[in-house]
C-alpha cells in the first residue's frame, strides 16, 4: 500500500471512530432521558437495569475517546513523517 492510500485509510478510520463516539454519546442521552422519564414512571426493571446499561455505554464512550485520541495521534504522526500534503501536492500535478 503506498503512503497516500495509508493515510487516506487512516483517515478514514479516524473518521469513523469520530461517528462512533458521537454514536455513543447519543445512547448515553436517550439512556439519561428514559431513566429522568422513569422517574415519574416508576418502573422497577427500568431502575434496574437502565444504570448498569448507562455505565456500559460510558465505558465504551471512554474506550472509543482513547482509541480515537491514540490514532488521531498516529494518523498525524504519519503525515508529518511521511509529508503526506507533499505528496498529494505532486499527485494531483502528475495527474493533470
Amino acid at each position: 500500500m503506498d503512503k497516500i492510500r495509508k493515510f487516506d485509510l487512516m483517515e478514514k478510520i479516524v473518521h469513523e471512530l469520530e461517528d462512533l463516539k458521537n454514536s455513543q454519546t447519543a445512547l448515553i442521552q436517550k439512556l439519561a432521558k428514559i431513566e429522568v422519564d422513569n422517574m415519574d414512571l416508576g418502573d422497577k426493571r427500568l431502575e434496574k437495569d437502565l444504570p448498569d446499561m448507562h455505565q456500559r455505554v460510558a465505558d465504551n464512550l471512554d474506550a472509543v475517546k482513547s482509541i480515537l485520541e491514540y490514532f488521531a495521534g498516529q494518523t498525524d504522526t504519519f503525515s508529518a513523517k511521511n509529508n503526506i500534503a507533499a505528496l498529494k501536492e505532486q499527485e494531483t500535478i502528475n495527474n493533470l
